[in-house]
């Protein structure tokens, strides 16, 4: 499945990044670009949308520690719906002690700010 990322920015300040497909080298600069233009815009929070991100490369992670380091200290990062396939890698490499965890997208908890 090609891959494929989406930024959309919302008033609150709140960037949502949908990711669908696979995630490898080949296609981890779009992710980061998007990551950068998220950056570059201000964003309070990061929200990846992973529910249609069947894998994910080293690349890939590398653009999660990329994330974590370019939006900061202040600024939250969140995956939603992380299929058990992507999750494994996260939790073996430990990121997802500086990340957000979650299920399903959680407005009271990821839009309060």
């Amino acid at each position: 499945m090609a891959f494929k990322a989406d930024l959309e920015m919302t008033d609150q300040g709140i960037a949502k990044i949908t990711l669908v497909g696979e995630l490898d080298g080949s296609v981890a600069s779009e992710f980061r670009d998007k990551v950068q233009e998220a950056a570059n815009l201000g964003a309070k929070r990061l929200v990846l949308l992973m529910n249609g991100l069947s894998f994910m490369s080293s690349a890939g992670l590398r653009v999660l520690v990329f994330a974590k380091q370019k939006m900061g200290t202040g600024v939250d990062i969140y995956m939603v719906g992380v299929q058990e396939e992507v999750r494994e890698p996260i939790t073996m490499t430990g990121l997802d002690r500086s990340v957000i965890l979650m299920d399903e997208y959680d407005a009271a908890e990821i839009e309060n700010i």
